[in-house]
């Protein structure tokens, strides 16, 4: 079965949608059959890999709420190996109708479990929030990663989220893990993006993972022009950073290259 990473936190403008996109399309050219699943309103995931939300009929909303099926609904991207399930604006009405169904943390769940055995990773972009899609991301996902930007006030909030995930532990899926704490838009040359880094090594330690995404002009550029970085600047340290964060991932998870296999 794919193993399926939630990329999550209530805070805005941390990076997870340039971690979820740039992800899965390293995973990708590591030859990784890859799913993206984008879980986030705001259709950002779903633009930035060459789609026009507004074209977008069915999306994952129909999927959770209507039972519309995922298989018919996944769209090709411009990378080998890497396919999307967009959203739509219609997601933020998913948390009110919702609301009085059965089993209502478990629909992406259910959703997922019809396609992960195709795929090696599935990775899922959040919103920016702790509400009830985010639940079901963490409810459907094996691990979670939660990227932290390196500015001031990068620990505000985070043990509100360590706390919910205590909580979906507890109650709704007792093997999520933490898969690891991803240090974002780093500049070498800021004091405060240095003693961030040493703040989060200290106090999560093992948790965090060894690749550092800097901050870089080509991945804030390269969804406007649809494609994720390492199709748009395959040799920058926004790609090269990227592609060292899914090795990372590949090498801890014991997953090897179908070319190595």
């Amino acid at each position: 079965m794919g193993k399926v990473i939630a990329i999550a936190n209530q805070k805005g403008g941390v990076g997870k949608t340039t971690t979820a996109m740039n992800l899965a399309a390293s995973l990708a050219v590591l030859e990784f059959k890859t799913l993206v699943i984008d879980a986030d309103p705001q259709a950002n995931t779903t633009s930035g890999l060459g789609h026009d939300p507004k074209g977008i009929d069915t999306s994952i909303y129909e999927c959770m709420v209507d039972g519309n099926d995922i298989n018919s609904i996944i769209l090709k991207t411009e990378i080998e190996n890497l396919e999307l399930v967009p959203s739509h604006i219609d997601l933020v009405g998913a948390e009110v109708e919702m609301i009085n169904l059965d089993n209502r943390e478990e629909k992406m769940k259910n959703v997922i479990s019809k396609v992960r055995d195709l795929y090696d990773f599935v990775i899922i972009d959040c919103s920016p929030s702790l509400g009830l899609i985010t639940i079901n991301a963490l409810t459907a996902a094996n691990s979670i990663i939660v990227p932290v930007q390196c500015e001031y006030f990068a620990l505000e909030g985070l043990g509100k989220l360590l706390n919910t995930i205590k909580i979906i532990q507890t109650r709704l899926n007792p093997d999520l893990e933490i898969e690891g704490i991803l240090l974002t838009m780093y500049d070498i040359r800021l004091r405060l993006s240095n003693q961030v880094v040493e703040e989060v090594r200290m106090h999560f330690k093992n948790l965090v993972f060894e690749t550092i995404i800097p901050r870089n002009v080509r991945l804030s550029e390269s969804p406007s022009f649809g494609l994720p970085v390492i199709a748009f600047d395959a040799d920058g340290k926004g790609a090269v950073a990227y592609l060292n964060l899914a090795h990372e991932i590949a090498i801890k998870n014991g997953m090897k290259k179908p070319t190595d296999a």
